[in-house]
């Protein structure tokens, strides 16, 4: 094979494995960052450990945003709360379609400060799944949570005693609605 038969193929291949790669990137960074914590990614768990520390409390801060381009209130419905490390907590957000027809829309979150995220397990949330408001729908949106007690090891966050939970909500164009909508 010639230099010029083997180029435009090694080159249709490496757009080509770019292009997978670009694809890939999202999922791919959403995996890394629930196993590392990292950017402040939460743990995700089935149940609290069971084990809690009575002597170790912190303020757990809700914060809510939404894109400028989703009709939605979004709110948490309490600013903060005290939780025991390692008890299980429950905490609610609010949302309204303030539009007049249904819309759909989906969450990220983060959590701040960044080094906190591993230790801030959730059991149940609402977030990176597709919502569906009908017109002019409220819903609360309930969030299950645990402080995980192996915070208490880490030297970088002896002195933290608050943990902000943010949400922000984006539309899902209509176009990826799930099949129920079509």
């Amino acid at each position: 094979m010639t230099s010029k038969t083997w180029l435009p193929i090694v080159l249709v291949g490496l757009v080509v494995g770019m292009l997978g790669l670009s694809f890939a990137a999202v999922p791919l960074y959403r995996i890394f960052c629930q196993v590392t914590g990292y950017g402040g990614t939460t743990g995700v768990a089935a149940a609290a450990p069971g084990h809690t520390d009575e002597s170790r409390r912190m303020t757990i801060r809700f914060d809510a945003n939404t894109n400028s381009d989703l009709a939605w209130q979004f709110k948490a419905a309490q600013a903060s709360t005290e939780v025991i490390v390692g008890e299980s907590s429950l905490a609610f957000y609010e949302a309204t379609n303030r539009s007049d027809q249904d819309t759909w829309g989906t969450a990220t979150f983060n959590v701040t400060p960044l080094e906190a995220g591993s230790y801030f397990v959730k059991t149940d949330c609402f977030c990176f799944e597709a919502q569906k408001l009908a017109a002019g729908e409220s819903v609360d949106m309930p969030v299950a949570f645990y402080i995980d007690p192996e915070l208490e090891d880490d030297p970088y966050l002896q002195d933290v005693t608050t943990i902000t939970l943010s949400y922000t909500f984006f539309p899902i164009p209509k176009e990826e609605w799930p099949d129920e909508a079509q």
